[in-house]
């Protein structure tokens, strides 16, 4: 269980990783995106959200099984 534990706290670390890579290569994208997000109805962002963890979720279990 230990080494479990060290993977989600590797993969909660590359995520921050990608983030900070995000928002300093493009400040004025994510500005721009953010804007757009703010603007859009809930159940869009919402339903982007779970397409997103699907996805996410269907790449580590095809990244497991190979």
């Amino acid at each position: 269980m230990e080494s479990f534990s060290l993977y989600i706290l590797t993969a909660f670390a590359l995520v921050f990783v990608i983030e900070g890579l995000i928002y300093a290569l493009f400040p004025d994208s994510v500005r721009k995106m953010m804007a757009m997000a703010i603007q859009m109805p809930s159940e869009k962002l919402r339903l982007f959200g779970l397409v997103m963890a699907a996805t996410g979720f269907g790449l580590v279990w095809l990244l497991q099984a190979w």
